[in-house]
């Protein structure tokens, strides 16, 4: 018995000896498995916290399922610097390479968009497009203190060069593009030396064509080799949320939310109690406020558009015979063009928006203002002056030697009058002392 096992236990121990090898082998040089994975996205707007949002995720997603590159459509006129600093931050830190390619033709990747550009592991511009003007702005729209904006560029700058030259890239023209405004078309930053951007190409799947095989350098200085022929190519979406968001983070539709955000509001304050328009002025407002905190708001717009609806709030209380109305029309529509203040006509609100937008509440605002002074003018119904003017009956004889009786609204009041009136007369009112009505024949 115990030989026997002895024979067990050296017949396995020879086995795992000729096994070993082959399993370090397998190990070493793993089967092929299904086709690489590469996620492509899309951003084609405002770089804002939203936009961010949507990049981070993607790229944490692509980390987590060990993607062989994340692709990202740009299109966009720019952004916020706080926004397109956490993007380039996990870009650099992501385990998974990051392209970023600017189409389709006639695309850009303005401002902020140039910096993502120069970021990423790989970048590509499709024929027709540019990149560039990347000098940085006031958030506020206000104009920028001499000193405060030579301190903004130098240190967008020095952010742009230090990206460029750890991706190997033109670091005099990615400092130009911020301190002088410059901008690149496709052959110009692809043929400039070093160039700006790595690829030219029509579309993601010539992107792709273009990038297999090729050694990436990444930016901790490892290397990495992109094997991208026959991929498969996942699109991740923005969520529902982020799709939301971000459509209300457009200057034409924070516009419009504002404006009907305060239009709520007073209706809610001219009629107490309707709740329905409080609640969606409040709602609106509240949307208004997130849009704004990420789009070049210049606060003198806006009060200029407060100013404009206090105007027309103030007509129904004050006789001005129009004058407040026609100043609160001309202050909605110098505060509105102001609101936004950009160059890029993306980050404005289109005059196509202002003007319907203001002459509409023009119209509301007159229309409430008519139904109001309507109300003023109508005789009391309630209270001792609703009785002036109403007739009624004679209940007991009465003149001007003594008070008597009379039936008004169906009620009895003591009532006396300058001349005699008979029982059963008609009377009308033509005073109210307390409980005593004064009345006369009719």
């Amino acid at each position: 018995m115990r030989s026997r096992l002895r024979g067990t236990l050296a017949l396995s121990l020879a086995l795992a000896c000729g096994l070993a090898p082959a399993t370090a082998s397998l190990w070493e040089n793993p089967a092929p498995s299904q086709a690489p994975l590469i996620y492509s996205g899309e951003v084609d707007g405002i770089i804002h916290p939203v936009s961010a949002e949507y990049m981070i995720e993607t790229m944490d997603r692509a980390d987590r399922d060990g993607a062989a590159l994340v692709v990202f459509t740009l299109r966009t006129p720019g952004g916020l610097v706080d926004s397109t600093r956490s993007i380039v931050s996990r870009m650099l830190a992501a385990r998974t390479p990051v392209a970023v390619f600017i189409g389709p033709a006639g695309a850009r990747a303005a401002s902020a968009g140039f910096l993502l550009t120069i970021a990423a592991d790989v970048n590509a511009m499709a024929p027709g497009t540019h990149i560039g003007a990347a000098h940085p702005v006031s958030g506020g729209g206000e104009r920028m203190d001499p000193v405060v904006s030579k301190k903004a560029t130098e240190d967008v700058a020095a952010y742009a060069r230090t990206l460029a030259s750890h991706r190997h890239r033109n670091e005099a023209l990615a400092a130009e593009a911020v301190t002088e405004s410059r901008a690149f078309t496709e052959r110009e930053a692809l043929t400039a030396s070093p160039p700006l951007v790595d690829v030219e190409a029509r579309d993601i799947a010539d992107l792709l064509a273009q990038l297999n095989g090729r050694t990436l350098a990444r930016f901790d200085g490892s290397t990495v080799v992109l094997h991208t022929a026959g991929a498969r190519v996942v699109t991740i979406p923005m969520t529902l949320r982020q799709r939301v968001l971000g459509a209300v983070a457009h200057p034409n539709v924070a516009y419009l939310l504002l404006s009907l955000g305060t239009l709520g509001l007073t209706i809610e304050l001219w009629s107490p109690g309707a709740v329905l328009p409080g609640v969606i002025g409040g709602l609106c407002l509240l949307l208004a406020f997130f849009a704004l905190q990420v789009l070049p708001v210049n606060y003198a717009g806006l009060l200029l558009i407060l100013f404009g609806l206090a105007l027309f709030a103030l007509e129904i209380k004050v006789t001005s015979y129009g004058l407040l109305t026609i100043g609160g029309l001309g202050s909605l529509i110098f505060g509105s063009m102001m609101l936004m203040n950009a160059s890029a006509p993306e980050l404005r609100v289109s005059l196509s928006v202002v003007l319907p937008v203001v002459l509409g509440f023009t119209a509301i605002g007159m229309f409430l203002i008519r139904l109001a002074l309507a109300a003023r003018r109508q005789p009391p119904v309630t209270g001792a002056e609703s009785m002036v003017g109403e007739s009624g009956l004679a209940s007991t004889p009465l003149g001007p030697d003594g008070p008597g009786r009379v039936l008004v609204h169906g009620e009895v009041w003591q009532a006396t009058s300058d001349q005699p009136i008979s029982e059963g007369e008609r009377v009308h009112v033509t005073h109210v002392d307390g409980l005593m009505l004064t009345v006369q024949r009719n």
